[in-house]
């Protein structure tokens, strides 16, 4: 791996010097705290895309069989599902170790427990029989087309029937294509809101 590379948010081991920042985040009736760090996916603010997503997930039905963060980075996503959803178990994925250090931080900071938060390749470390009423993700585009990919058509073998997948991503960092993955996928997929240039779709694993 690349220097480069090494610093960048979709790396398992960031090693750029750690600058960390609190950051104050109230959305949906939810107020959560969270520290960020270099190495991290968006360390200044909960970026556009997140809270975009985050307004509509406060919004959707689903089956109350669990919600996964895939790409959770230090939780925005899965942390704001667990406080709004106390009742559920929420799992946090990723692959960078820096963000899921942070992440274990902020939950415990916002004195979140109904979350379970550990290392995985995309779906790599979750069990083929593990489904869940609600997948999230804000796709880390820059690891490349085949993450993203890999994200988007994974989800059905880990959704239950009726289960829905969110995704956040901009028009012009691949909107169009992954809308027709994910209709080529699961057979449907709605706009659930445009946004600045951010696109929130949604498919239903029926």
């Amino acid at each position: 791996m690349t220097e480069q590379k090494n610093q960048m948010y979709y790396a398992a081991n960031p090693t750029t010097e750690h600058d960390e920042h609190i950051v104050d985040y109230h959305v949906a009736g939810i107020d959560l705290k969270f520290t960020t760090d270099a190495g991290v996916f968006s360390k200044m603010r909960v970026d556009y895309g997140s809270g975009a997503l985050i307004k509509q997930m406060a919004q959707v039905s689903f089956p109350a069989k669990g919600i996964l963060d895939v790409g959770a980075g230090y939780g925005p996503l899965g942390l704001f599902a667990a406080k709004f959803w106390p009742e559920q178990t929420v799992e946090m994925i990723d692959v960078n170790e820096r963000g899921l250090t942070l992440a274990k931080r902020n939950a415990a900071m916002n004195q979140i427990s109904n979350v379970a938060i550990y290392q995985s390749n995309v779906y790599e470390k979750i069990a083929n029989n593990k489904k869940f009423g609600l997948i999230v993700t804000n796709p880390p585009i820059r690891a490349g087309k085949s993450v993203v990919t890999s994200i988007l058509s994974g989800a059905k073998n880990h959704l239950v029937k009726n289960g829905k997948i969110l995704v956040v991503i901009q028009k012009k960092q691949g909107e169009p294509s992954a809308r027709k993955l994910l209709k080529a996928t699961f057979g449907n997929c709605t706009i659930l809101d445009r946004d600045k240039g951010y696109y929130i779709l949604q498919a239903v694993n029926n």
